[in-house]
């Protein structure tokens, strides 16, 4: 097959905007044709790998015996340690790149093969054929896969099977991972051997120091590894959580590979002082032995050189008086007898080498754990792992907002997994929309490290993630990517940070890991090391990969959250007042703040009605989110429904009571179990007359207003309390009050002064102080309000209306009584024509006798006295006729041969509007006309 055909392969493998290993290679600067490799004559030809997987490959020389198989071992490095031949001639006629082990073939230097590919991808991988990078090898296919370390995860080495491309077995791939799994196995029981070996080496010296009284221990040593407990009958009295303690701190004095002496606090006032001390075994193998001195009460003699709580050794820390005088620390306080002491002799117990009774001081010395300091290391570094993970679960996801909890990851990860993190994200996620492609340009959301001068690029950002950098190729692969050395990367240059590697503080680490939650992409988390030495490893990238996985979720809640959020506020700004009506009654200004935690259904409005009035409203709905908002959509449109029937306060909130108790019979029947319902709302109405200054109002279960007045006091008035609508049949009252001119009227919702981290009365006394303040303007006493009074983070929303009154001038007014008489409709018209004229209104005169003629005239025939006409004069002239009927007019079609019925539709088109509204003691019709046309 044609090598396009495996390129093309390659690309579907690693995906359409990954880096494929032939891209990759191609970076470096290799050619396909290069011949030489580096070699290395200084490898360990019995190191443990070697040790461990000799056996393993002569079984597996033996299993492709005759064939043309060949078997190689490598280093993590890429060099060959072992190579093995199905056909012992084919060793012989291959070339010594091919058979002789010290060749390194590492990507960087080999191109793609399966040895450098297992070693680069850190999984079992197969390269066929035009696949090889090196045209010497573009013949042959082969499969490997990494070995690894089980106590520390690291890559030890490669096992690599290659064989001719026509002789593949669909069994391969099994046979080579259990290879690996045995190469693995024995590996571990190497360090088993190792950690026994030092665990007998200090029971024998012990059992020699109980015999003829020499020192013990001075020459040996015992490494963290799996606590091995001794037979010690009294070791039950330990409290298992002691025992927990003292091995953890054990692990750190074995990891520090010094001698030292801690003091631990146990349960029930218990103490104990941990002595950590070498130990060799007689093969060589160097490690530290930790032992417990147990105590009822205080030590009995204090050291002060004792390790921190951190668990890190002194300067000088103090050793047993027993300890050789070549390793002996200065002269100081005495510590408790070593394990020389013949005393000290191990009984057998659970707890390591058995506690010595009868002290004259009370005390006991049992043995905690024995190991070698590298692997201590590993278990300390495996147990900081779980501690960041448990400390992730707390921290990450504390919020509902996408950029916060990236932050947390970051902050998070360092400086306990890496130096800096970076963490991109597309705009699309950052806006709560669904995840789309996350490859091209991000938004770079968070940097965090250890240093303020870091060389990337700052938040807030563009970043292009290009192809052949490991951010993106995590992205099209959906794994992490790791990079243990930039520098051998080739790609830094096109990468996102490219001053990354430069500067005073260049990185030489990293690990690209996707941020994936429910099937899509929500960036890209990068994490490196700059200050940190160790390059990243596989127990590294496992580490970030759970804490992305972990923030990755939770920034998918957040986004849908994000998402939900913004669609509910876009509803409810729709159904709130876009722009205020033109009204000459109030000056008005209004606040609109949402829940930081969930929209809710809060609203207001000013509605113009009929002879100059204005009404004002401000209402809750009970709830948050999508339901409350349109539920509040529908209250606000029924509540201006209700107003243009120009009904009383009291009236209006029983009309929405009656409609908030059928909307949640509905959709919360007791049929309809799935239902939400409706719970409950609360509203405020108010209805201004500015030519008489009185202001009726009606609550329903909602907070009442503040009126400021013009000297600045304050008062929140006593109207009667309805209840919240939807609850249904109570009845509501209307409370009428005389304002002054230039007072200002303060409605307002619960969020304001509801605060679960306050009382309200003192928000109400917040609200009081901050409103007496005389003078200011509706604009100025919202905007004082929301500084001094609204919660920093409110946990409702907050909806804020202020109208400054004003009374329409007497002289803008004119009244007259007319007698129940058809033969004063002429006087009537005549002084209305006389006061339009003193007004300067010539132009609209024709029109109001006529209006004027027709409304007198069914007033005097159709209603009942009193009757009265008035006009005013405001942004249109005003005619109104009030009579003490209850009978409203309806416009009709009159026939042909009708004699009456024209009179209404008379009126409807001389005037720009027109209509009835009722009143206690009869009813008002009314009509509005420009006052600059006829």
């Amino acid at each position: 097959m044609s090598a396009s055909f495996w390129a093309s392969r390659s690309r579907r493998a690693y995906g359409a905007r990954s880096c494929t290993p032939r891209e990759r290679c191609r970076l470096l600067g290799l050619s396909p044709d290069q011949t030489e490799l580096p070699y290395r004559d200084d490898f360990d030809p019995d190191s443990r790998l070697v040790r461990a997987a000799g056996p393993v490959l002569d079984r597996l020389a033996a299993r492709f015996a005759g064939s043309r198989m060949n078997v190689s071992l490598a280093d993590a490095g890429g060099t060959v340690l072992q190579r093995r031949f199905g056909e012992p001639e084919l060793a012989r006629s291959l070339p010594p790149i091919q058979t002789v082990p010290g060749f390194v073939f590492a990507e960087r230097f080999a191109g793609t093969n399966g040895i450098g590919l297992a070693l680069a991808e850190r999984r079992l991988v197969q390269v066929y054929g035009a696949e090889h990078f090196a045209e010497r090898s573009q013949s042959n296919a082969c499969c490997a896969v990494p070995v690894r370390n089980q106590l520390n995860g690291l890559v030890e080495g490669v096992l690599c099977f290659g064989y001719p491309r026509g002789d593949e077995d669909p069994a391969l791939t099994a046979l080579i991972r259990l290879a690996a799994g045995s190469i693995e196995r024995r590996l571990m029981e190497q360090t088993s051997q190792r950690e026994r070996a030092l665990l007998r080496s200090y029971l024998d010296a012990r059992a020699r120091a109980g015999a003829d009284g020499r020192p013990a221990g001075a020459d040996g040593a015992l490494p963290y590894a799996v606590p091995h407990p001794a037979s010690d009958p009294s070791g039950a009295l330990l409290d298992p959580r002691d025992e927990s303690v003292l091995k953890d701190r054990a692990a750190e004095l074995i990891s520090s590979t010094q001698r030292a002496a801690v003091e631990v606090t146990l349960l029930h006032g218990r103490r104990a002082t941990l002595l950590s001390r070498p130990v060799t075994s007689g093969t060589g193998i160097e490690g530290i032995a930790v032992e417990a001195v147990l105590t009822d009460g205080e030590p009995a003699a204090r050291r002060p050189a004792a390790l921190s709580a951190a668990g890190a050794a002194p300067a000088a820390a103090t050793a047993s008086p027993h300890a050789p005088p070549a390793t002996a620390p200065p002269a100081g306080p005495q510590a408790p007898p070593g394990p020389s002491d013949p005393s000290a002799a191990p009984a057998a117990g659970r707890n390591g080498a058995g506690p010595d009774r009868d002290r004259p001081d009370g005390a006991s010395r049992r043995l905690v754990l024995v190991g070698e300091p590298e692997v201590g290391r590993y278990a300390l570094a495996a147990r900081r792992r779980l501690e960041l993970l448990a400390e992730a679960s707390a921290r990450i996801g504390t919020t509902l907002d996408v950029h916060r909890t990236a932050r947390e990851l970051a902050e998070v990860a360092v400086p306990g997994l890496a130096d800096y993190v970076t963490v991109d994200v597309p705009e699309a996620v950052l806006r709560g929309e669904e995840p789309t492609d996350a490859a091209g340009t991000v938004r770079r959301t968070v940097v965090h490290g250890i240093r303020d001068d870091h060389p990337f690029r700052p938040e807030g950002s563009p970043v292009e993630l290009r192809p052949g950098t490991p951010h993106l190729r995590c992205l099209a692969d959906g794994k992490a990517v790791v990079e243990p050395y930039l520098a051998a990367g080739g790609w830094l240059a096109r990468g996102p940070d490219p001053a990354a590697a430069l500067g005073g503080h260049p990185v030489h680490s990293l690990i690209a890991v996707p941020l994936r939650a429910r099937g899509g992409n929500l960036g890209v988390a990068a994490f490196y090391r700059s200050e940190d030495p160790a390059p990243f490893a596989d127990d590294d990238a496992w580490l970030a990969r759970e804490l992305c996985a972990r923030a990755a979720l939770c920034m998918d809640n957040a986004r849908q959250y994000t998402r939900e959020h913004t669609l509910a506020l876009a509803l409810q700004r729709s159904l709130l007042p876009h722009r205020l009506p033109e009204q000459g009654a109030v000056e008005v200004a209004h606040r609109y703040l949402p829940a930081e935690s969930g929209v809710g259904g809060d609203w207001f409005d000013v509605i113009p009605l009929s002879g100059t009035r204005v009404a004002l409203l401000v209402g809750d709905v009970v709830g948050h989110g999508l339901h409350a908002a349109a539920t509040m959509g529908r209250l606000r449109t029924a509540a201006r429904n209700f107003a243009e029937l120009e009904l009383a306060p009291d009236e209006l909130l029983t009309h929405l009571d009656n409609l908030l108790v059928r909307l949640d019979r509905e959709e919360g029947g007791e049929s309809d179990t799935g239902s939400t319902g409706i719970v409950g709302a609360t509203c405020l109405y108010v209805i201004y007359d500015p030519t008489t200054r009185e202001c009726a109002m009606a609550r329903a279960g909602h907070l009442p207003p503040a009126v400021v007045r013009p000297d600045g006091s304050v008062d929140f008035p006593e109207l009667p309390a309805g209840p919240p609508l939807g609850l249904g049949g109570l009845p509501f009252e209307t409370a009428a009050i005389d304002l002054p001119e230039g007072s200002t009227l303060v409605l307002y919702t619960d969020g304001l002064v509801e605060d679960r981290h306050r009382d309200i009365d003192a928000a109400l006394e917040d609200l009081r102080r901050a409103l007496a303040h005389p003078g200011r303007t509706p604009e100025d006493t919202c905007r004082s309000v929301i500084d001094a009074v609204a919660p920093d983070h409110p946990d409702d929303d907050i909806a804020l209306l202020a109208a400054r009154i004003h009374t329409l001038p007497a002289e803008r007014i004119a009244a007259w009584d007319v007698p129940a008489d058809p033969a004063r409709v002429g006087e009537i018209r005549a002084v209305a024509t006389r006061t339009l004229a003193e007004w300067g209104l010539e132009e609209p005169a024709f029109a109001v006798e006529l209006l004027l003629s027709e409304l007198v005239t069914n007033a005097v025939r159709y209603g009942g006295e009193p009757i009265q006409v008035r006009l005013i004069r405001d942004r249109t002239l005003i005619c109104e006729v009030s009579d003490g009927g209850s009978t409203a007019p309806h416009l009709r079609r009159a026939a042909a041969t009708d004699e009456g019925g024209r009179g209404l539709f008379l009126v409807a088109q001389l005037s720009q509007a027109w209509g009835t509204r009722y009143t206690p003691r009869g009813k008002v019709i009314w009509a509005e006309c420009a006052l600059d046309a006829a």
